[in-house]
């Protein structure tokens, strides 16, 4: 009979495991990198101090809710919209988080508090693939890899678009560099109907209701999307529960 710990392996050292996690994130940096120079760019451009719009990713660091916030703030939209619009938008990051939650629960409340702070979809993408490898001793530290390698880039990259401002060639069309980014993501994720139809659900929405004020058809789009996924979910397990009876 085989001894399972010489399935899993050895655990991995800390140190390793932390430059795996960098090292498996440089190819999405890529994409995340243009991202945030338009951020910063467009930040300077609306109008806003270097320092607000450098402070916005240092502190808040999501990419998509900062897009959003910094588009209705330049509509002239209420703070509590604002606010609402990013708590909806990062929303889906409790999910993240409870897929996470048996890997770190044993973890000191300073590691939760970090790595909940770093996990953004990039994040999650990669660490899913660590997490779901047998030996998960030390699997915490790459996921910080992955994290502080994202942070550093965001960081780096919206310093840049600040200091360039509007110098950015339009020919770059570099705006596409985050819904490429998101869908190179989701892609492999998709994998059965309900997902699928989750995926074509919020797609349809999100574009058909796209001129509505206030960014308001994303909000919405995210609310039904991701209500008719749940739903969606149910019943694919109902139908299979039924069928295995």
């Amino acid at each position: 009979m085989h001894n399972p710990h010489e399935l899993s392996g050895p655990p991995t050292a800390p140190r390793l495991e932390f430059w795996s996690g960098v090292r498996d994130q440089i190819p999405i940096l890529v994409g995340v990198m243009p991202a945030g120079l338009i951020f910063g760019a467009l930040g300077k451009g609306a109008g806003f101090a270097a320092v607000a719009v450098l402070g916005f990713s240092l502190l808040v660091f999501a990419g998509s809710a900062q897009f959003v916030a910094l588009g209705l703030a330049v509509a002239g939209a209420p703070p509590l919209v604002v606010i609402l619009a990013i708590f909806i938008v990062n929303l889906r990051h409790a999910l993240y988080s409870a897929s996470f939650s048996e890997h770190l629960a044993e973890l000191p409340r300073r590691w939760k508090i970090a790595l909940s702070w770093l996990l953004t979809d990039e994040a999650f993408a990669v660490a899913s693939v660590r997490f779901g490898k047998p030996e998960k001793k030390n699997a915490h530290w790459y996921m910080l890899g992955t994290g502080l390698a994202l942070w550093a880039t965001w960081q780096f990259s919206t310093a840049v678009g600040i200091a360039l401002g509007a110098g950015l060639p339009d020919s770059w069309h570099l705006e596409f560099a985050l819904p490429l980014t998101f869908l190179a993501l989701l892609t492999p994720s998709i994998t059965d109907g309900p997902t699928r139809l989750t995926a074509l659900a919020s797609a349809v929405l999100a574009v058909g209701l796209g001129g509505l004020p206030y960014r308001a058809g994303l909000l919405i789009a995210v609310i039904v999307a991701v209500g008719f996924g749940a739903w969606s979910e149910n019943r694919h397990k109902s139908f299979v529960e039924r069928r295995g009876a």
